[in-house]
């Protein structure tokens, strides 16, 4: 039987407590078993990634109350339960559904009459179907001629996550020939952001994908009458260039203004929704459809590992339950995530929404108040590039901040040069392993500003190249990390009430009816 406590009412939650400070990665790292232990504390992922936590402040003792933890606070059985489609968003009394797009792993899971597995199977080919006509040239614009890009319009969820994506496989497709389409994205309300985009293309040659679930989003549908003014001005028409990604019971679907429409669901939420026909839709695009299952496939392979019970076998479930360590017993209040892949460079935005979205809560499933702390704070960039921006603050900071590095051994085009005996690659790579070890042990120094305190604990998943499947199983790792921690904290990681406050007082400040100071602040800059 699943029960949902608080987790400072747990047995395991009280000695984890006691465990502080304990671990010094400063001494194992510098210590003879240093190399037994970095190949001991590494589990393997899907897709060929592993996930090496031997630069954390972690040992036997630490691992087996982590374990314990995991056991009485029935983590994997709650994302089994999860599975099985119980009504886990207890905020909006909905199932949780994301990992239903990649797999069956649970029970049949009926909905409205509807097995939402053969649903999701039948939107992937639905948008199969439509990308092939795109690409053979079935499907043409008013003048007969194919299309050439695809611009996504969303914000948010629909727009993060694609876009980290797409960005992370541009290089890949390019290499492989499965190079489609060239895809653009427009989010933001501020009409500069489209504008851009919008100058930049053949809009007779482009399909623009709206996405919002509602089909009522705001800042969406102004991007898209700013679209529709261009496409209008450049002489066509707009049901020739438009299809949407919502659900069924939106003002956009079976609607004639699109020439087509592609369906999501109540039970995927928006920053869950990169392996739904929010991504599936302009990946298989740009890509095509195959692309877009092996993303699929490698999801799933990470899905079935997030089950096992043994978290020495689990990645995702041991790199939550180290976070739960680092952020509630070593009490740090960040998290940087540092792709050594360019083509990374913008999943840390989407991990941020990820993350602080679905954990930066401080009532519980029940709404009530918790008296421990939950979701830390999210950022990071690419790495060389972050190396001359903060590391500075992480190396001899005065706060302690987690790291958790992603590095290839290859690259994704295959192209390189060699500058004094050794390649970019190498030389990338060569930047994470003397990161990671300066990171954890420092070094002293007589001169005060010259000396590293060290002891600044980070992870490390890796693999040999960034392909479809390896990022499908890079994306699902930390979706099922975020669910694992939000079972520990008991709080609800698939509603964001955070976000409606602003969009209700925007609305009352665009409405003209406000006082205060709504009234004043709207007055410095609405003209």
């Amino acid at each position: 039987m699943i029960t949902w406590s608080n987790a400072d009412k747990l047995e395991a939650w009280k000695k984890l407590l006691s465990l502080k400070g304990m671990v010094s990665v400063a001494d194992e790292l510098s210590s003879s078993t240093a190399v037994d232990r970095i190949s001991k504390y590494s589990i393997p992922m899907g897709a060929g990634l592993s996930y090496n936590y031997a630069a954390k402040e972690v040992n036997e003792q630490i691992l087996k109350t982590l374990s314990d933890l995991a056991e009485e606070s029935q983590l994997v059985e709650k994302y089994q339960d999860l599975l099985n489609g119980s009504v886990i968003n207890t905020g909006e009394k909905r199932m949780v559904l994301h990992q239903l797009t990649r797999g069956q792993l649970g029970k049949d899971v009926i909905a409205d009459g509807v097995n939402k597995r053969e649903f999701y199977i039948n939107e992937v080919k639905r948008i199969a179907e439509f990308a092939d006509q795109v690409h053979s040239g079935k499907i043409v614009n008013e003048k007969g001629e194919k299309y050439t890009s695809v611009c996504q319009i969303g914000i948010g969820g629909s727009d993060l996550g694609p876009r980290a994506m797409y960005l992370a496989l541009e290089n890949w497709a390019k290499k492989n020939n499965t190079f489609k389409m060239e895809a653009h994205f427009i989010s933001n309300v501020d009409p500069d952001d489209a504008a851009s985009v919008l100058k930049s293309l053949d809009i007779s040659k482009t399909i623009f994908i709206l996405v919002s679930k509602s089909g009522t989003t705001l800042e969406t549908l102004t991007n898209e009458s700013f679209v529709k003014n261009y496409i209008k001005a450049a002489g066509c028409d707009a049901s020739k260039h438009m299809i949407a990604v919502t659900s069924e019971t939106s003002p956009l679907a079976h609607n004639p203004a699109y020439m087509k429409a592609f369906y999501m669901d109540d039970f995927i939420g928006g920053r869950y929704s990169s392996t739904s026909g929010v991504g599936g839709a302009i990946l298989s695009l740009a890509f095509g459809p195959k692309v877009f299952q092996e993303f699929l496939d490698g999801a799933s392979e990470e899905d079935k590992l997030a089950l096992n019970k043994d978290i020495l076998k689990n990645p995702a479930l041991m790199d939550a339950l180290i976070g739960v360590y680092e952020r509630n017993v070593q009490e740090y209040p960040a998290t940087a995530i540092l792709p050594y892949s360019q083509a990374l460079s913008r999943f840390p935005a989407h991990l941020q929404q990820l993350d602080m979205e679905s954990n930066g809560k401080s009532v519980n499933r029940f709404g009530e108040k918790i008296d421990y702390v939950t979701g830390p704070v999210i950022f990071g960039e690419p790495g060389t590039n972050g190396q001359h921006s903060f590391y500075q603050l992480l190396h001899q900071g005065t706060d302690i901040l987690p790291l958790q590095f992603i590095a290839f051994q290859e690259n994704q085009t295959g192209e390189d040069v060699v500058i004094e005996d050794s390649t970019s690659q190498k030389k990338l790579c060569a930047n994470v392993v003397a990161q990671i070890v300066a990171f954890a042990c420092g070094k002293e120094d007589a001169d005060p500003n010259k000396s590293f305190a060290g002891n600044r604990p980070s992870s490390l998943i890796y693999g040999k190249s960034l392909c479809p499947k390896s990022l499908g199983a890079l994306l699902a790792h930390y979706e099922n990390k975020v669910m694992f921690q939000g079972f520990v904290w008991n709080i609800n990681s698939f509603d964001q009430e955070g976000v409606q406050l602003g969009k209700k007082l925007a609305k009352t400040v665009l409405s003209g009816n406000m006082e205060g100071a709504l009234k004043a602040y709207a007055s410095l800059l609405i003209k």
